[in-house]
């Protein structure tokens, strides 16, 4: 077995992306099937992006962390690559979307928030560990979608509900995803705490 197999099952990215893909296809299912109009609702947009990026948190660490941190390879660039394969994977699934009958989008949305949530997910990751990683995410998002503001500061706050040309909104998931990539590359997962039994 080679390690880049090695690799994805230790970090159980099979299951994670069958998790990943048939969410977003059953979404993407009940759009088709239920929407009056081609283009999803913004709404529903972000929330499909959240699913596919909380789906896919878990698999930033390993099962071992020990041997994470001591194995003799550079880990930075693997971290480096482990999340811009998780975008590529979420902004592929959604943007194929836009040649059939429910089209998630616009492009410049689903790119923003995908890059912004997956950047957010990976500081967290690197905080509280990568099974708590989506928590923040989750949140944040929901009370975004559910509250938009306007204005400068309300459209940094809920920045993953904005127009995609939303200035501020873009500032902030740049600043959210190149944070999350540079931290998340150095620094790894958080170290997961064992629990000791007497």
């Amino acid at each position: 077995m080679t390690w880049t197999m090695l690799y994805l099952r230790s970090r159980r990215v099979p299951l994670a992306l069958a998790a990943a893909l048939g969410g977003a296809t059953v979404v993407w299912a009940l759009c088709l099937a239920f929407a009056e109009e081609r283009d999803v609702a913004s709404t529903v947009v972000v929330m499909t992006v959240l699913l596919m990026v909380a789906v896919l948190a878990p698999t930033l660490a390993g099962p071992d962390d020990d041997l994470d941190r001591t194995a003799s390879m550079r880990w930075p660039w693997r971290r480096a690559a482990h999340l811009l394969a998780v975008l590529l994977v979420a902004l592929g699934v959604l943007l194929v979307t836009r040649y059939t009958g429910a089209r998630f989008g616009p492009v410049a949305l689903v790119v923003r928030d995908a890059a912004g949530l997956l950047g957010l997910t990976a500081l967290c990751a690197s905080v509280v560990g990568a099974a708590r990683s989506w928590f923040l995410p989750l949140g944040w998002t929901t009370v975004a979608a559910l509250y938009p503001m306007t204005g400068t500061w309300g459209a940094a706050a809920t920045w993953q509900s904005q127009p995609p040309d939303s200035d501020a909104a873009t500032l902030v998931a740049a600043t959210l995803a190149l944070g999350g990539l540079v931290t998340y590359s150095i620094v790894g997962p958080a170290r997961r705490e064992v629990s000791e039994n007497p």
